[in-house]
């Protein structure tokens, strides 16, 4: 029985996938770290020393530190599995009119420890990235972004994009006009000062032309692009 129970528990962790790796599969599913619930840097140094920071060593981001920047935009703090059905999960890092979550974050990874680059969809009811594209596309979110040469040197970069219908469905237009970019504010500050208390840089650009990041990121058809964050170490 032993002897069993050991090749059971053998076999269970051989399947596991490794953080960075497809799950079994499921090519696509990219496991990612747990967030650090707990950090050195107080709430109040990191808002303190929160600054815009366009320039980049150029050094790779770690796997963890990408993850802890994608819960922090998005992620589920407070998972409710028998919720309603809109709010898909649990309620996130950030507050959302509603609970409706009109955001979909994507990773664009072009020098990350552990993670193929590539553009990546953020799956915050698993905590997972769904593989979109392989790939550096950094040079084509660039020129989308009017040839911001930042984003190019950015190891990667957080884009929002934003489904409206989810929002305008319950508050009609004023959630096209309002909420949704609240709710944009609201994650965009989150990964700032998640950026600040792991020591790295990190600026927000709106100025982008909104069809060529949608191409640059394989954004779904009933997304609008809302912002890119680029994140790196300080030069």
């Amino acid at each position: 029985m032993k002897l069993w129970a050991s090749l059971l528990i053998v076999g269970i962790a051989a399947a596991a996938p490794a953080w960075g790796q497809a799950a079994a599969g499921d090519e696509a599913a990219i496991k990612l770290p747990a967030p650090r619930l707990d950090g050195a840097v107080s709430l109040e140094k990191a808002i303190q020393g929160r600054r815009s920071v366009r320039g980049y060593s150029g050094e790779a981001l770690t796997l963890a530190e990408a993850a802890q920047l994608l819960w922090a935009a998005y992620g589920i703090t407070d998972p409710r599995p028998d919720g309603p059905a809109f709010i898909r999960g649990g309620l996130r890092a950030a507050p959302s009119a509603g609970g409706l979550y009109p955001l979909e974050v994507y990773l664009v990874a072009g020098k990350v420890t552990g993670l193929a680059a590539g553009i990546y969809r953020y799956v915050s009811e698993k905590h997972e990235l769904a593989r979109i594209e392989t790939g550096d596309r950094r040079d084509a979110l660039c020129l989308a972004a009017l040839g911001q040469a930042w984003i190019r040197e950015a190891p990667a970069s957080l884009v929002f994009g934003a489904v409206f219908a989810r929002t305008t469905k319950k508050y009609g237009e004023r959630g096209r006009e309002r909420y949704v970019w609240m709710d944009a504010g609201f994650a965009g500050e989150n990964v700032y000062l998640q950026a600040r208390a792991l020591g790295l840089g990190c600026c927000i650009a709106g100025a982008f032309l909104d069809d060529k990041v949608k191409q640059a990121v394989n954004m779904a058809g009933d997304e609008v692009p809302v912002c890119i964050l680029g994140v790196g170490r300080r030069r």
